[in-house]
Parts: structure tokens; C-alpha cells; sequence
């Protein structure tokens, strides 16, 4: 489920957005129809050309967050876009180490985030169990 007007500026951007062979597009898609399939999941979208475009998840039974989890999709250079995927860092394990501690790198509060840079069929299946950590923990 959108928010309101989420999902056409979202819409827009995957349009103009041609993907390569590091396939963020692709793997981005493959998060927003994750996240999206989640019961009680709402997402929100933000695009700010040039700096980020970022997708939002948060679950209806949050009270004290405004999201679990912060998908970006950094615009720096439109020709090779990469995903920067930020949890709060109590929502989630990181079993395997892979994601980078940033201290309130997330609305102020601890953060692990998690980048993909390049076509890793291994890593977007770690994010994506990322997310559905981070989701039952929004539930909780």
C-alpha cells in the first residue's frame, strides 16, 4: 500500500530510470515489491534529483518510529545509481557483517546500512531478509 502520491512519483522515476549491468533498478523493484507485499506496510516516497530518491517503509503497528527501514536510491550520478538499504540498527541482526554502523545516521538514531553497488544475487537476498527482520520487529 502507498501513501498518498507515493506511488506516481515513484511511478516516474522507474520510468526514466534505464538500468545497466550493475542492476539496481532491478534489485530496487525487487525491495519496493517486497516491502509491498507485507501485511500492514505502508510506503511513503521522496525524490530529491540529484541527492536521493527514497523509499520508506513503515508498519501500521508502529507507534514510537515513523518507518523500519529507508531504501535509497543515491542519485549522485544518474548514469550509476547504487541502493544504500538503512535499518535501525536494534531492528535487525547482521549476521554476516556486511552493512556499515553509522551513529544516528538514521533520523538521529543508530543506523546499519547495507549498500548495493553492483549485481549480487547473494546480497539482495540478504537485504531482503533484512527486511523482513525489520518489518516483524516493527510489529512487535
Amino acid at each position: 500500500m502507498f501513501a498518498e502520491n507515493a506511488e506516481q512519483e515513484l511511478n516516474a522515476l522507474l520510468e526514466q530510470w534505464t538500468d545497466n549491468d550493475t542492476r539496481t533498478r532491478a534489485a530496487f523493484i525487487e525491495f519496493k515489491d517486497h516491502l509491498a507485499a507485507m501485511e500492514g506496510v505502508t510506503l511513503q516516497f521522496k525524490g530529491r534529483p540529484g541527492v536521493s530518491y527514497s523509499l520508506r517503509a513503515t508498519h501500521a503497528a508502529q507507534t514510537s518510529r515513523t518507518l523500519f527501514v529507508l531504501v535509497d536510491v543515491v542519485d549522485d550520478d544518474p548514469e550509476a545509481r547504487w541502493l544504500s538499504v538503512c535499518f535501525y540498527a536494534d531492528m535487525i541482526q547482521d549476521p554476516d557483517e556486511l552493512g556499515d554502523w553509522v551513529p544516528g545516521g538514521l533520523l538521529g538514531e543508530d543506523a546499519c546500512c547495507l549498500n548495493l553497488e553492483e549485481d549480487d544475487e547473494e546480497m539482495r537476498t540478504y537485504i531482503k531478509a533484512r527486511l523482513s527482520e525489520a518489518c516483524a520487529s516493527a510489529k512487535a
